[in-house]
C-alpha cells in the first residue's frame, strides 16, 4: 500500500468513527450507525421490504432482520407482513423513528456546517470531487464483483 492509499485509509476510518459517534449525542436509546442509515432510507418514502433495505444498505438480509427486530423493540419502526406476499415483511418508521431521524439529521448538519464553512472554497470543491470519485469507483467495483 503506497503512502497516499494508507493516508486515505486512515482518514476514512477517522471520518466513519466521527460520524458514527454523532448518534451517541442524541438523548434516548442509542442506535448503531447502520440503524441511522436505515432510518434515513425508511424516511424517504414508502415502506420497504427487508430485502430492499438490505440492498440499499449493502447488508445481508439476516443482518437486516436482526437490526429491524432491534429497531422495532426500540419503537423506531414497525414490521408488518406484506399483504401481497405474507412471507415478507414491510418496514415502516414510527413517529418516534421519524423524530429520531430528524434529530439525528439536524445534529449532523449542526456539527458539520461549521466544519465545512471553515474550509476554503477550493478545499470544499476538492472534497466533493474526491468523494464523488471514490463513491463512483466503489459502486463500479461492487457491480463488477457481483
Amino acid at each position: 500500500m503506497d503512502a497516499t492509499t494508507a493516508r486515505l485509509h486512515e482518514l476514512l476510518k477517522a471520518l466513519i468513527r466521527a460520524v458514527g459517534m454523532l448518534h451517541h449525542a442524541l438523548p434516548g436509546e442509542p442506535v448503531t450507525l447502520s440503524q441511522v442509515f436505515a432510518l434515513h432510507e425508511l424516511d424517504l418514502g414508502r415502506p420497504l421490504s427487508q430485502q430492499e433495505l438490505a440492498e440499499r444498505l449493502g447488508l445481508e438480509k439476516s443482518s437486516i432482520s436482526r437490526m429491524a427486530a432491534d429497531m422495532e423493540r426500540k419503537g423506531l419502526l414497525v414490521r408488518e407482513r406484506d399483504p401481497a406476499n405474507r412471507r415478507f415483511y414491510r418496514l415502516a418508521l414510527t413517529d418516534r423513528g421519524r423524530a429520531y431521524h430528524a434529530r439525528a439529521g439536524a445534529l449532523f448538519r449542526e456539527r458539520m456546517a461549521p466544519l465545512i464553512d471553515a474550509m476554503t472554497a477550493a478545499e470544499r470543491a476538492a472534497l466533493v470531487k474526491g468523494l464523488t470519485g471514490l463513491v463512483r469507483v466503489m459502486h463500479e467495483h461492487d457491480a463488477r464483483s457481483s
